[in-house]
């Protein structure tokens, strides 16, 4: 398992370094100016070629890309005229619309999508997971099919129209909940959850519909194998051996699923970010391009990556932990 271990972490640490050279090339060799989109409007030959050695634009595009790799991990010098601004690794750049350091940008953005994230992923496996395992148990019963139409109903259903079926009803009309304003979970954890609920609920209907068939096919799926006959002709109840022998195997599958969720969360969930009013990632992103900050567009795409290669990697070392026919290779 080390081995194993250490091999994915450098699979993951080169596929990071690979993705880095990729973004940096298309942001910063493409046909835009970041240095002229760093100097905005008005600007002088004199005072672009400044904010060029500033930058450190004026140097080979493989420099350049080296001096920001040493950013990333030993911090950066940016010149401006005579002074000289240390940036601390992890270094992205600042951004060229508030000129903040990117990592302060995107520092303040991801806490409130891991805690959209996490919320969400944690909601959607226990409904989604529950609802599977009811509709095995209950198979070839009325409430079998009522749960599939349910599940097939809430796969359909776009996340933007239930964000706004809910704000609706329990903000507008019931008045049971306030219009969601994202509170940090170290400030006050009553106020965090109570504002994120709804976001929670808009998330995890999609994703809980998705982990609901997939545990149904894969319980139905290993219900056939050999070792479950076995347990069934020992005269377990069918409870325990669903619990008990095959509850293990369907699981196995999700494991992949849900960390693909978490990361596509993290990264992806600008509709229910817009719908909220929550300042995450997606957020930030959105804010960026409407503004062509590249520094902030380029560390919102390394941070996106990075979530989803950790987010693969991890996915495989619970794999092989949960199963242990899978080979370490």
């Amino acid at each position: 398992m080390i081995g194993y271990l250490i091999r994915r972490v450098v699979g993951a640490v080169v596929v990071l370094l690979a993705l880095s050279a990729i973004v940096y090339a298309l942001f910063y060799a493409g046909p835009s100016d970041p240095a002229l989109l760093a100097c905005g409007k008005g600007c002088t030959p004199d005072r672009l070629a400044v904010v060029k050695s500033s930058m450190g634009l004026d140097k080979p595009l493989v420099d350049q890309y080296l001096s920001f790799l040493h950013g990333i991990f030993f911090g950066r010098d940016y010149s401006s005229g005579p002074s000289v601004q240390h940036c601390p690794a992890p270094c992205l750049g600042y951004s060229f619309e508030t000129e903040q350091p990117v990592t302060t940008i995107l520092g303040s953005a991801l806490p409130v999508s891991a805690s959209l994230a996490f919320g969400a992923l944690a909601l959607s496996l226990l409904v989604g997971i529950g609802a599977g395992l009811v509709t095995v148990l209950s198979r070839r019963h009325w409430l079998d099919r009522a749960l599939n139409a349910v599940v097939l109903v809430g796969y359909a259903t776009p996340v933007f129209l239930v964000a706004l079926v809910l704000l609706i009803v329990f903000c507008s009309d019931l008045q049971w909940l306030p219009f969601p304003t994202y509170v940090p979970l170290t400030q006050d954890p009553a106020a965090w959850a109570q504002n994120l609920l709804l976001p929670w609920i808009a998330l995890a209907l999609i994703a809980a519909a998705a982990y609901a068939r997939m545990t149904r096919a894969q319980t139905l799926e290993i219900l056939s194998e050999d070792h479950v006959r076995t347990a069934r002709a020992y005269g377990l109840p069918e409870r325990r051996v669903i619990t008990g022998h095959v509850l293990r195997g369907a699981l196995t599958p999700l494991v992949t699923m849900a960390a693909i969720d978490l990361a596509n969360i993290m990264t992806s969930a600008v509709l229910t970010e817009t719908m909220f009013g929550l300042p995450g990632i997606g957020q930030a992103l959105v804010s960026a391009v409407g503004s062509t900050d590249l520094p902030v567009i380029v560390g919102v795409t390394l941070t996106a990556g990075a979530v989803y290669v950790v987010a693969n990697a991890l996915a495989d070392v619970l794999y092989a932990a949960i199963d242990p026919r899978v080979e370490l290779t």
